[in-house]
């Protein structure tokens, strides 16, 4: 759970540079990085779900 909540970290993080870039310089391809950021946050946040469930039931 470390593991996926360090990956969830860095993620976070990317989004906020790519999304800052895109929206201080006009960055189109940070904007598109952001997006790709966003669809990974959201795999990662599914499994973080399910894992922390597992996690409560033990």
């Amino acid at each position: 759970m470390k593991e996926l909540l360090e990956k969830i970290g860095a993620e976070i993080a990317s989004f906020q540079e790519n999304s800052n870039a895109q929206l201080a310089n006009g960055n189109k391809a940070a904007g598109t990085r952001a997006r790709k950021s966003s669809l990974e946050l959201t795999k990662l946040l599914k499994e973080f779900r399910q894992v922390s469930l597992e996690e409560s039931k033990k």
